[in-house]
């Protein structure tokens, strides 16, 4: 069963199986990967060997992991983390280092080996926690930025415990050289690709975009990312630090949403695959045999680093549940942590049965990360007395600046599409209340005296303190349909009649996202080729009015809320024509009126040229009713056609 082909056909359908499972039970992908290299390694059914290229492959995923991360930052917001990269990062790898050097000299344990498990043990798993916070839109909150700055630290303090474990298994006369010169290179390296490395970047990207090829940008940003990655891991730095560094740079140019557009494919591919590979070093025999150790050495060194963190991180001045989440985040091994097991175990310094318990016991660990980070924010809420004030205080927050609107719009998001809207809103004289998740980004916006707060729309109690049940309207302006779907139905359940606007890629989610109440759906590549053929179109001599009138055709039939309108006594149409465009009137369906009881089918008013667009009944607003729903006293029927068509449907309606 070693066929390359037949290697990766079970990859391929194991993952997919697997990930389907788990999408359908809302629970990380990253876990079902992780399973199905517990199943089909080689310690289980033994369908997949543990070869060399496999795992060379696997981590290539890590490498565009750590790239697409780096994009979220620049060398400003480095600078920024400096206090969590040095300060708390340097002090959680040395603690732990000591920690364990002091037990193992009470216990009698030589001190070669306990630094070997000692540096194992501070390490953190930097590919499953960035995945888990990058999926939970959490990389830019204050326990977020504590966990990027300490696994940066760890990523570097690999280096030197790399060179010291083969080191101290021999001769130890020539290690201060040794690491000295290697922290040299490391050094030259990270001086030179941030100081120097960003102009030449900008540069380089200015001529690959000139010659206009897709194709030669992919290859580009491919050689960028692998070839800095090689360049740290010859310096004795690791893969994953050098595509960080890469992702960093790129992140400084006008290219960077492009790039990351491009690198995705790669990226989660390819990191899926490095997940089944963690997965297949779990060897489940082990496990069985020696189930009580393997326990212990799960849970005490969970506890030990949670406790750990969490308290350096309160010294480091965060609030307490900041510090409670950023330590479960962190309390796991590493995968590092497991290169420097084995390590240790080549050169003598572990046994061989023992080091197969400790990486059973890590592995372990780090099949319940997704698990113990899913349920952080409870925990948090559990464990800290001051975490219900903080967040009672930042509901506050919100609902004061709502408390004395009505009838106002909540933007859900306030980056680019979301400032367009509200300074459009803001020109019409309409209020709005904005709720971002990006810290840095509402305090630049609040200073500048934009009504936008801090706060998780996605959180059923945010909304409600942005006054969801007095407002008119709600927009949704990112991309993201698992959230928009969260806030449509916490919106279904607070204010049923509350029309919501939904942002999307494509038309793909367009029917889940009606189907959960949106009003209207606005796909940005159907809004997009729009202004192209509108563009088009009069470069090409077609009369403007002529496009505008044609655009305006094609809105109408692919939104149901722009198809016509309610005439008003102070409209005027400009040419004789206008005044039989169809427009919208609403009909109210009183006792014993013609409709009550009957079906829109059996009223047949498309017959008369009319269309139904929406019912209202009571708070719930219904877009594009079909033909089988019953109206009933009271409803509201909004209908659109000429006025002749209008007058002839209300008869019908009315008197029958």
């Amino acid at each position: 069963m070693t066929d390359t082909l037949e290697i990766v056909l079970i990859l391929l359908a194991s993952a997919v199986l697997a990930v389907g499972v788990f999408r359908l039970l809302r629970l990380p992908p990253m876990l079902g990967y992780l399973l199905v290299g517990v199943a089909v390694g080689p310690f289980a059914l033994a369908w997949i060997p543990d070869i060399e290229e496999g795992r060379h492959l696997a981590e290539f995923g890590v490498v565009f992991l750590m790239f697409s991360i780096g994009l979220e930052f620049s060398l400003t917001k480095l600078y920024q983390l400096r206090r969590s990269v040095f300060g708390l990062g340097l002090a959680q790898v040395a603690l732990t280092l000591l920690v364990v050097l002091v037990a193992a000299a009470l216990a009698d344990i030589s001190w070669r080996s306990a630094l070997a498990v000692g540096g194992a043990l501070a390490m953190s798993s930097t590919a499953i926690v960035m995945r888990l916070l990058a999926e939970r839109r959490q990389l830019e909150t204050p326990h977020g930025r504590d966990i990027v700055g300490v696994l940066l630290f760890q990523d570097l303090a690999v280096v030197p415990l790399l060179i010291v474990i083969p080191a101290i298994a021999g001769d130890v006369s020539g290690i201060a050289e040794h690491l000295g010169l290697a922290l040299f290179k490391a050094a030259v390296v990270l001086v030179v690709l941030l100081f120097i490395g960003h102009r030449l970047m900008r540069g380089w990207f200015h001529i690959v975009a000139r010659r206009r090829s897709h194709e030669l940008f992919i290859l580009n940003v491919l050689l960028i990312t692998l070839g800095l990655a090689w360049l740290t891991q010859r310096a004795g730095l690791s893969l994953p630090l050098g595509a960080f560094l890469a992702g960093m740079l790129i992140a400084e140019t006008e290219y960077r949403h492009q790039v990351e557009e491009d690198i995705k494919p790669f990226r989660d591919v390819l990191l899926g695959l490095f997940f089944v590979t963690i997965g297949m070093k779990l060897d489940l025999r082990t496990v069985a045999a020696d189930f009580g150790l393997v326990l212990a050495l799960t849970v005490l060194p969970v506890v030990f680093k949670l406790v750990l963190v969490a308290g350096l991180a309160r010294l480091f001045g965060a609030a307490a549940g900041t510090a409670l989440r950023t330590g479960l985040a962190l309390a796991q091994a590493g995968e590092f942590g497991l290169v420097l097991i084995v390590q240790a175990q080549s050169v003598g310094l572990l046994q061989a049965n023992l080091s197969d318990i400790i990486v059973a016991a890590m592995l372990l660990s780090m099949l319940a990360t997704p698990f113990i980070i899913q349920a952080s924010n409870k925990l948090a809420l559990r464990w800290s007395r001051s975490e219900w004030m903080l967040q009672s205080l930042e509901l506050h927050r919100v609902a004061v600046q709502s408390l004395a609107t009505e009838r106002h719009v909540i933007i859900c998001g306030y980056g680019r599409t979301g400032q367009r809207l509200a300074h459009l809103l803001e020109g019409e004289g309409i209020v709005f209340v904005a709720l971002d998740l990006d810290p840095e980004r509402v305090r630049g916006a609040a200073a500048a005296g934009e009504n936008v707060v801090y706060g998780d729309a996605s959180r059923r109690e945010m909304l409600v303190a942005a006054g969801v049940a007095r407002a008119s309207a709600a927009v949704i302006t990112f991309a993201d349909t698992a959230l928009a779907l969260r806030i449509l139905h916490h919106v279904r359940a607070l204010n049923p009649g509350l029309p919501v606007i939904v942002r999307t890629l494509d038309d793909a989610d367009m029917d889940r996202l009606i189907a959960a109440g949106a009003a209207e759906v606005v796909p940005e590549t159907f809004e997009s080729s729009l202004m192209l053929a509108s563009h088009a179109l009069v470069l090409l001599g077609v009369p403007l009015r002529r496009v505008v009138r044609r655009i305006r055709e094609v809105r109408e039939h692919r939104y149901s809320l722009m198809r016509g309108f309610f005439h008003g006594g102070t409209d005027e149409a400009e040419n004789p024509d206008e005044e039989r465009e169809p427009r919208l009137q609403s009909v109210t369906i009183g006792p014993g009126a013609h409709a009550s009881g009957r079906s829109l089918g059996e009223l047949a008013l498309e017959k008369l040229g009319v269309r139904v667009t929406a019912l209202r009944r009571q708070e719930l607003r219904m877009i594009s009713p079909n033909a089988q729903t019953a109206l009933h006293d009271g409803d509201v029927v909004v209908l659109l056609g000429t006025p002749e068509q209008l007058a002839a449907a209300e008869i019908r309606l009315l008197h029958g």
